[in-house]
């Protein structure tokens, strides 16, 4: 049989923002009715080049696939080198007979697929009236977090903070290219969370820069770079009385920015409000009060992967794009 390969230019032609969080929807949806098998993930740390790499696995059975995805990220990339600091790769299988479809660049999935996760969540949890969006980084998946934020809402400024200062300014320059927002440089996290309605976090961080004190009633905050036991870029205070959500709550309490709060004492896994699929389900209410403090935790799943590889190979296909090799 023939395996479809795609380089990531491929892949960048065959998908767009709006079809990835269509998709992401469908995903999460389907992980809520049970129609997914995502094993645990397989994450390993190398430390001496400031690296790490994770491996997500999934089966959906509505759309009978089965993809692997190996994602890393080196972040002197970018600094030390030419190379970006995120890399990866997925490979789709036919969930009928494990014949390998295709295997495709999966750095722009992981990034548009997490991009559009925070997006999601900000649609249901987000107050609408939502206008300034405080953003922590500034590499590829603070980009893409804000990209797919502005097709869901109308986002008008875009205060963001780096610790790594010398990436800002072309971040301003794509922000400002790619939106229609306002892109403003800040030199601490607190300049960055003034007025803020909207919070993205997407940094490697294992110590919380983010203080109970900057966080306003209302807010929504998106919790994406504690994606990895010991990452930490929220103040764990911040989730005593806030409305949690979590993409997958085995995941979060293990993983992800919830278990800090967890492992601190502040909450309980009973805390946790809900799955983000419970909510587009239509399960649980959304915001219920427009003081209320919303989190989204995301520590991102196989099933978004899978969903968004399955769609990307099915236009690949359409478009003739990539080249076939015989693998088998």
């Amino acid at each position: 049989m023939k395996t479809l390969l795609l380089s990531m230019k491929d892949v960048k032609e065959a998908l767009s923002i709006k079809e990835v969080i269509s998709a992401v929807e469908e995903g999460y949806i389907a992980y809520n009715a049970g129609k997914v098998q995502q094993p645990d993930i397989v994450s390993m740390e190398i430390p001496e080049y400031n690296g790490e790499t994770d491996i997500k696995s999934c089966y959906n059975k509505l759309n009978e696939s089965i993809s692997v995805k190996i994602a890393s990220l080196f972040s002197n990339n970018g600094k030390d080198s030419d190379l970006p600091t995120m890399i990866g790769t997925v490979l789709l299988f036919d969930g009928k007979t494990g014949a390998p479809l295709c295997i495709m660049d999966g750095s722009l999935i992981t990034g548009i697929r997490t991009g559009a996760a925070g997006a999601i969540s900000s649609k249901l949890l987000a107050r609408k009236d939502s206008k300034t969006v405080a953003v922590f980084g500034g590499g590829g998946q603070a980009r893409m977090q804000i990209y797919a934020l502005c097709q869901v809402m109308d986002i008008q400024e875009v205060r963001v903070y780096s610790e790594y200062q010398k990436e800002l300014a072309k971040y301003k320059g794509d922000g400002e290219e790619n939106t229609r927002a306002k892109v403003v440089l800040c030199d601490t996290p607190e300049e960055a969370m003034k007025d803020a309605d909207i919070a993205i976090s997407t940094t490697p961080s294992k110590k919380y820069f983010v203080d109970k004190s900057l966080v306003k009633p209302g807010m929504h905050i998106v919790a994406v770079g504690a994606d990895m036991a010991g990452k930490n870029e929220w103040d764990p205070e911040i989730f005593r009385d806030a409305k949690v959500v979590n993409d997958s709550i085995p995941q979060c309490v293990s993983l992800g920015e919830t278990r800090n709060a967890i492992v601190s004492g502040i909450i309980t896994e009973a805390d946790i409000y809900a799955e983000i699929g419970q909510l587009l389900a239509g399960e649980k209410p959304l915001r219920e009060r427009d003081d209320e403090i919303t989190i989204f935790d995301t520590t991102g799943m196989g099933i978004q992967d899978n969903v968004t590889a399955a769609r990307v190979y099915e236009i690949a296909k359409e478009k003739g794009l990539g080249e076939y090799f015989e693998f088998i």
